[in-house]
This record gives structure tokens, sequence and C-alpha cells, in this order.
């Protein structure tokens, strides 16, 4: 039985998503993988190279429900999202081409049991030069996306929002604390976790 048919968005189908995705990339050369937020500290993969790189178009923000992995359907929590405009700091991995496929697979696994995520090839600007990474990113019409949530619904989430993987008061930690440690100062996530004092 699959536990996420009740979630999906019948028009998305993931498995599609993945072939296009597999297509696109071809398997002609390594794959790049763009990581933003829990990827850069729990990838889930083995890779041979990592960088920081800048996304421009898209940028990071706590804005996605999470009903399962960092909440409930009851009590939801949050998981962050790239959206549309801005820039993005994170981190691409370089997956040697002959794992590529499998890595796909597992990060469909992750990412995509409900197909939620437009897959995209991102111009990932790195120190050693631009390279096309697969990044992950929420439709503004998108179901899942939160739209503008106030201080006291932050300071509510924080406090409350636990699911199978944590609290979305940790992740956002996790997620801040590794970007601080590659050098990145992301401004808006910790003006957000002041909420949680």
């Amino acid at each position: 039985m699959d536990k996420f048919a009740h979630l999906r968005d019948p028009s998305r189908d993931p498995q599609a998503l993945l072939a296009r995705t597999l297509s696109a990339w071809g398997a002609r050369k390594d794959l790049w993988v763009f990581g933003y937020a829990s990827l850069i500290w729990n990838p889930g993969f083995d890779y041979t190279e990592r960088r920081v790189a800048r996304v421009y178009g898209h940028h990071r923000a706590l804005k996605m429900w999470s009903r399962i992995n960092r909440g409930t359907p009851q009590t939801p929590g949050l998981v962050f999202a790239l959206l549309a405009g801005g820039s993005c700091q994170g981190v691409v991995f370089r997956v040697p081409r002959a794992q590529g496929k499998s890595v796909l697979h597992r990060l469909w696994e992750r990412e995509m049991p409900t197909g939620v995520y437009n897959p995209h090839w991102l111009q990932c600007h790195t120190p050693r030069g631009v390279v096309q990474g697969l990044g992950f990113v929420l439709p503004h019409g998108s179901t899942n996306y939160t739209g503008t949530l106030s201080a006291q619904q932050y300071r509510h989430i924080f406090s409350k929002a636990s699911g199978r993987y944590g609290s979305t008061l940790d992740y956002a930690h996790q997620t801040d604390q590794s970007l601080r440690a590659l050098g990145i100062h992301d401004r808006a996530l910790q003006q957000l976790l002041v909420h949680a004092h």
C-alpha cells in the first residue's frame, strides 16, 4: 500500500517527474545536486566533491508545511523550500556518473514521495565555476506553501510542532548551524529563530 497516496496531487506523478529528470540528466556526466537545508547536513548519499554555491532566481524560505517529517496533520510543522525570487546560498554535491541513477532514486524517496516539488536544473555558481545542479523548487500554487506567516504562528510552530524526524525548531537550528559552519549567514532564518525564545 502506498502510504503517501492520500497526500499526492494526482496531476503530479512522482515517477513521471523522475523519468523526466533522468532523461534530462542522461547519465552522460557526473550528477550535481543542490542542497539548501537538510541535504547540507544530511545528504543521505555518497559524493566525491562538495562546493559552496549560490543560485540566482530562488531563495530559501521556511514556508512549506510538513505534516509527517517535522509535524503532524494535527500540528503541522515547517520545512524549508526554494521559492521564486532572490538568491540562495547552499552546497552543491558532485555524484559520480555511475552512482547518479541510484542517488536520484534515493532522492525521490526522500524528497518526492508526493511529487510536491518541481525538480529544476539550476545554475550553481561556485568558486570553481558554474555547474548545473538539480534542485527541488516549491511552486507558489502548491497546497504545501504556507504563504505569509505571523510571528505568533512561528512561535506556536517552534514550540509545538514535531514529527518523525524531530521538531521544526531543531530542523531550523540545525540548518542555521550548518550554514554558519560554511560561512553562510541567512539573515531571514536568524530573524525567524528569534521567535523561538
